[in-house]
């Protein structure tokens, strides 16, 4: 899941749920320029189906994405869709890199969903262990043979050259956080189907989760609880959200339970971090993804959490023009990934 070397041109790839994302930057160094960037929707069946016939509608919207967007290159980080990546971190004897790969194929099977031989594994060393001098902690990700070769296929179907594949939450993390961060930052990406609850500290993520409720679980609530229509619903939950004096508290009343069931998942992931990582404490939430712009909901963890909670930027680390700024600030919780992978080390 490496990046080939010497490779500077490149676009990051975001094939999300329910749209297609696609960011061109260029340059060197912290900051990179804008080129492009643009999204096409797609349906969910078919941008994570791993059927032939969806697999190539999902191509055709692929190559009619990049024409539209102006994409100038072939070479793309792709990003790997929570549900199909399983990542961890585990503490293993501190050994040299060739023991250590040594180390962990021996010890996959008890760590990875899925056999050894049909996975691509992918590690990284963060450091000592926190729990014990003698072990060092690896970050552990794993995806299946068949979905990397599959996506491959179509990929390199259409003309592209692929020089990465990167979990999700890896990209997110890189676009959302000031590189120079140390403290611990939870990220909390709300998309359509799940939401990623992702821990970083001193640039690593060490605890990464993807939660099965997403803002459709948000707005379906609303359409049980209001009796309402699909359309309306959303109209509703966008409109007024967690604002407990609008509609005499109806829509704050009938999404409130299923936003608590988010919330105890962050409590738990919080929880986690701060029991393992002993003497360090979450400082800061960054909300982001499509119901991270509910109205009042980074106030609703704020209040319930005690800390700091901001929206976050996808655009932080990226130069473009002034005149542009209220265009991309308006869809940056949707372009988190396509940037993060837009914007790897060469």
């Amino acid at each position: 899941m490496g990046i080939l070397s010497g490779v500077s041109d490149f676009f990051g790839l975001d094939i999300g749920s329910s749209a297609i994302r696609v960011v061109q930057l260029k340059g060197g160094g912290a900051v990179k320029s804008l080129v492009t960037y643009g999204a096409t929707p797609v349906d969910t069946k078919t941008a994570l189906s791993e059927a032939p016939a969806d697999m190539a509608q999902l191509a055709a919207i692929l190559k009619d994405s990049f024409a539209k967007h102006r994409i100038t290159t072939a070479n793309v980080a792709v990003g790997l869709p929570s549900e199909k990546v399983f990542s961890t971190t585990v503490d293993i004897d501190k050994l040299s890199p060739s023991e250590m790969e040594k180390s962990i194929s021996y010890q996959a099977d008890s760590i990875l969903p899925t056999p050894l031989n049909e996975s691509k594994i992918d590690w990284a060393v963060l450091g000592e262990s926190p729990k014990s001098k003698d072990k060092s902690e690896v970050l552990i990700s794993s995806v299946t043979n068949t979905f990397i070769e599959k996506r491959l296929d179509m990929l390199e179907g259409i003309g592209l050259n692929v020089i990465a594949f990167e979990p999700e939450s890896l990209a997110l993390a890189r676009s959302i956080i000031a590189p120079d961060a140390t403290a611990p930052v939870m990220v909390i990406d709300i998309g359509a189907r799940s939401t990623d609850i992702i821990v970083v500290m001193a640039g690593a993520p060490r605890l990464t989760r993807a939660i099965t409720t997403g803002s459709d679980a948000i707005v379906k609530a609303a359409v049980q609880n209001l009796n309402i229509d699909q359309k309306q619903a959303e109209q509703f939950v966008y409109k007024f959200g967690l604002v407990k004096d609008k509609l005499e508290g109806q829509v704050y009343n009938a999404i409130t339970p299923t936003v608590d069931i988010l919330a105890s998942e962050i409590d738990k992931s919080i929880k986690f971090f701060e029991a393992r990582y002993t003497g360090q404490k979450i400082q800061s939430i960054i909300v982001t993804g499509g119901a991270s712009v509910l109205p009042e909901f980074p106030l609703y963890l704020a209040n319930k959490f005690g800390l700091n909670v901001e929206i976050g930027n996808a655009w932080r680390n990226v130069a473009y023009e002034s005149s542009r700024q209220n265009e991309l600030i308006a869809v940056s919780n949707h372009f988190g990934v396509a940037v993060g992978l837009a914007g790897r080390k060469e």
